[in-house]
């Protein structure tokens, strides 16, 4: 039987900080959802890479996009914008960055669990 739970990112179960952003993590059931706060400047290849260790990104995505513009170049080239409303699903093996001046919010539903976190 699935219970009840109530969670919320004014009061996230962990928030992991990097350069030029944050990820907020809540714990729901067996699920982890994220809300990652992305400022301008943000790139995942200058920012990300060095706590992730690998040359792209290896988490898969799926993102519901809230506010400012992203790019997304994945690792076979194909490259596209995604802003306020859009809905992506990423595999893994991409690069994305900040367009403009306005801060990227994001919410993932897959790939959040180990996304920015320092491997040991």
């Amino acid at each position: 039987m699935q219970t009840v739970e109530h969670e919320s990112f004014d009061a996230p179960s962990e928030v992991r900080e990097f350069p030029h952003g944050r990820g907020e993590i809540l714990r729901v059931g067996d699920s982890v959802i994220s809300r990652l706060v992305l400022q301008p400047g943000w790139r995942w290849s200058q920012d990300i890479k060095p706590i992730a260790g690998t040359d792209s990104c290896q988490a898969p995505h799926f993102q519901y996009h809230v506010s400012g513009t992203i790019a997304i170049k994945m690792d076979s080239g194909a490259e596209f914008v995604a802003g306020p409303g859009d809905v992506t699903s990423l595999p893994e093996g991409h690069d994305a960055w900040v367009v403009g001046d306005e801060p990227v919010v994001v919410v993932d539903w897959y790939g959040a669990a180990n996304w920015a976190a320092a491997t040991a």
